[in-house]
């Protein structure tokens, strides 16, 4: 007797990314932050693409972070 499994991806859930991401920017002795959510790269968009895309987003909206360095950046799939 044999027995067959089949795995199927589920989309990413409604109104969700299909990637999640954190990031913290550091000043040192200065300034630290952490941003996290959800994200859809294009499909052909490198990890390197989503993090310069983020920072900007970030540095734009947060201006003391201009000068900030990377402590931390994860970026993996939206689902388990």
């Amino acid at each position: 007797m044999s027995s067959t499994t089949e795995q199927t991806a589920a989309p990413a859930a409604t109104g969700q990314g299909s990637h999640h991401y954190v990031l913290t920017l550091d000043i040192p002795g200065r300034l630290s932050g952490s941003w996290f959510g959800t994200f859809t790269p294009s499909p052909t968009a490198t990890r390197q693409d989503v993090l310069v895309h983020l920072l900007a987003q970030i540095r734009t909206d947060n201006p003391e972070f201009a000068r900030a360095n990377v402590a931390f950046f994860s970026l993996e799939s939206n689902r388990l």
